[in-house]
């Protein structure tokens, strides 16, 4: 197992499910934080070692605050067939039950959802024990992304299903109690890796990278780089009948995983944010995530901000590097998501050497600059999750909340940071009954939405 990057050092997986109560708390938890932080990553069972980072099994870690208290800590295991073995591939096919369910966790309509973006959603309960995969009612029958989209605006949900095979790529949406209104497939999709997108007020996104299925794979992941991929972002209307109206434009060489945001401007063009790889930063990134040779230190090398500044009028794009940082894992205050924003949060990560310390990152893109909190030798925060302060309307005036794994003591501490200044210290830390592993995505679930 040492051998595997992804099976050591901040991500070596933990041996068992735990519950902890009244957890230790230095300074003073706001009380409107009432609710459960929950974090998803891949935390394959003791002798197992999975042949590709995203194939090990999903686990998530949740905790509870309650009026000022952290009421509890606990790990579970998303049970799903692929947990005890179960094949994705059939003779009939994928099945979409069969699925890690370790990227991300999301609340939607009253119901959590573990998600991976090659099967079904699985429910969990407010416990985070395991209710089973769940299809909307029947209306879901193939895959969806582990990054969904809800409309601060209306409450729907948008989400697609990409597929290295024909139909390659359908764009639902699903009512704010979670039925799903609308599925469409969008024609001129290709086999390109989806993994992440994008809503506007008006438009959905779509971004095709120079990554695409390649047979050859063997990791169980089959998808690798590919010159003759073209890298595009398809800008698609919303509602009914949009995809037939899709139009693609090409872009530069690369390819993102995650978008920040997206939104249209006063002169109507479209902006695009989200971090990007090149062809060497793609391979030594997938070599990290496979455990082969010529990797970086780290699972993201050469990962830098961009932006596309979308003008369908005139039929063009601009690109530009925004910033020369290596960061991924790019968030803001949700309630701006389809609309102008004007802070940014990201995990910057040290070289591809491994010199240098992992940094949360907070960006003023009106000012132009940045705010950078580092986190000492040996200490990785996972990706910040924006939480509004009550009684506050603007867009950082709230908290952060991030999950520490600290190799120095073996130990993890969930911080909650000021927002609007991350130099001062943080509001309040709860220390963790145990070290937590380093984790992919994650939400703040307020109780109100349970």
């Amino acid at each position: 197992m040492a051998s595997k990057p992804y099976l050591t050092g901040h991500y070596s997986p933990v041996a068992d499910e735990i519950t902890a109560t009244e957890l230790t708390v230095e300074g003073t938890l706001p009380p409107e934080l009432t609710g459960r932080l929950i974090r998803n990553s891949h935390n394959p069972k003791p002798g197992i070692t999975p042949s590709h980072w995203f194939k090990g099994s999903g686990m998530v870690h949740g905790i509870r605050l309650n009026e000022g208290r952290a009421e509890w800590y606990r790990n579970r295991w998303v049970h799903t067939p692929a947990l005890e073995g179960a094949p994705y591939m059939t003779d009939r096919g994928p099945d979409l039950r069969v699925s890690t369910a370790g990227t991300h966790v999301i609340e939607h309509g009253g119901r959590l959802l573990a998600l991976s973006e090659a099967a079904l959603p699985f429910e969990l309960t407010a416990d985070l024990e395991t209710v089973g995969a769940y299809d909307f009612g029947g209306k879901l029958t193939s895959a969806m992304t582990a990054h969904p989209k809800e409309d601060p605006a209306t409450g729907e949900l948008h989400f697609f299903a990409s597929s290295p095979f024909p139909p390659y790529l359908i764009h639902h949406v699903a009512s704010p109690d979670g039925q799903v209104l609308d599925s469409q497939e969008v024609p001129g999709a290709s086999a390109a890796l989806k993994h992440d997108f994008a809503i506007t007020a008006h438009h959905v996104l779509f971004l095709e990278g120079s990554v695409t299925f390649d047979p050859t794979e063997h990791s169980g992941i089959p998808y690798g780089w590919s010159d003759a991929q073209a890298s595009r972002i398809g800008v698609m209307p919303r509602g009914a009948g949009g995809a037939a109206k899709i139009r693609w434009f090409e872009i530069g060489q690369g390819y993102g995983m995650h978008f920040a945001n997206a939104y249209e401007d006063a002169f109507g063009r479209i902006v695009v944010e989200g971090p990007t790889v090149g062809r060497e930063g793609w391979q030594r990134s997938w070599n990290w995530w496979v455990g082969a040779p010529d990797r970086g230190a780290e699972p993201n090398s050469g990962s830098r901000s961009r932006r596309w500044t979308i003008d369908l009028a005139a039929g063009t794009v601009r690109e530009q590097q925004t910033d020369d940082l290596t960061v991924e894992f790019p968030t803001i205050n949700d309630s701006f998501t389809g609309s102008k924003h004007r802070y940014q949060y990201a995990l910057s990560f040290p070289d591809d050497l491994g010199i240098g310390n992992h940094t949360l990152v907070k960006y003023d893109r009106a000012a132009g600059t940045r705010q950078m909190l580092p986190f000492g030798t040996g200490q990785l925060p996972s990706e910040a999750v924006f939480v509004q302060a009550d009684g506050t309307t603007g867009e950082d005036e709230g908290y952060l909340l991030t999950v520490v794994s600290d190799l120095n003591a073996d130990a993890s501490k969930m911080l909650v940071l000021d927002a609007s200044d991350l130099t001062v210290p943080p509001v309040a830390t709860i220390h963790l009954p145990r070290r937590v592993p380093a984790m992919i995505h994650g939400s703040w679930i307020p109780d109100s939405a349970l």
